[in-house]
């Protein structure tokens, strides 16, 4: 069931599902509150909720607004990309051979066929992408994993416009976002030790940050590197 309340000038989304915790969420690019709430709460109990978290909703939605974005992507030569943190020039070069994307020194060579599309060289290089932080993902899971004595059942990794990571405790799932690819190495570390300790602490609350200090003493710095780098222009759609 899905209903909206007014704080003022601030609307916020807010769904009935059949979870335990109370979600708040606020959306790029605009700033889009919503919360996911239990079934059994009254909308009453929600907006107080909501207000208590106001301080918190405006803090969001000013990052969000500051924060800088790419320019919008055109796969053409010399077009700067970034790979886990480092800035690449893009070459493209046409041939009668398999697509495929890879590193040369400083550059990002994305190889197509004759006549490819904006639409095909970005799904190449989003499948690269998604790649790169598949193949880093065993390492970091062998690593933390046993640090922190519990093991997520399936990990997940595609292109999410709204956050950098999410798990669902009761599946025991993490799913991370393709661009971290693109981020400093330990941006990418520091989202999977966040979700695996969501699955000992679904929200974000004194024991989660106490979780977190304990097993990642330096995340809040991770966090704020991520936090600050640009993010990928999009063509947002509601």
């Amino acid at each position: 069931m899905r209903t909206r309340i007014q704080l003022g000038e601030l609307s916020l989304d807010v769904v009935r599902k059949d979870i335990k915790n109370v979600h708040l969420s606020v959306h790029p690019p605009t700033g889009r509150v919503t919360i996911a709430a239990p079934l059994h709460l009254s909308l009453d109990t929600i907006r107080v909720f909501a207000i208590d978290k106001l301080r918190w909703i405006r803090g969001q939605q000013r990052k969000l607004v500051e924060q800088e974005r790419e320019s919008p992507r055109e796969y053409l030569d010399r077009e700067s990309h970034y790979v886990w943190g480092r800035r690449y020039l893009l070459k493209v070069i046409e041939g009668d051979q398999a697509a495929s994307v890879e590193l040369s020194h400083s550059r990002l060579i994305l190889r197509v066929r004759p006549g490819s599309d904006f639409a095909m060289k970005r799904e190449l290089l989003e499948s690269w992408y998604r790649e790169q932080v598949r193949i880093a993902l065993p390492a970091l899971t062998a690593k933390w994993e046993p640090l922190i004595a519990l093991k997520a059942e399936r990990y997940f990794v595609r292109r999410m416009k709204t956050k950098w990571g999410s798990c669902n405790p009761r599946a025991r799932t993490i799913c991370l976002n393709t661009d971290l690819a693109k981020k400093p190495r330990e941006c990418l570390e520091y989202l999977l030790v966040h979700e695996l300790v969501h699955l000992l602490e679904p929200t974000h609350n004194a024991r989660f940050i106490a979780l977190m200090d304990r097993f990642l003493p330096k995340w809040q710095i991770y966090r704020a590197t991520l936090n600050r780098l640009p993010v990928r222009h999009e063509e947002w759609l509601y």
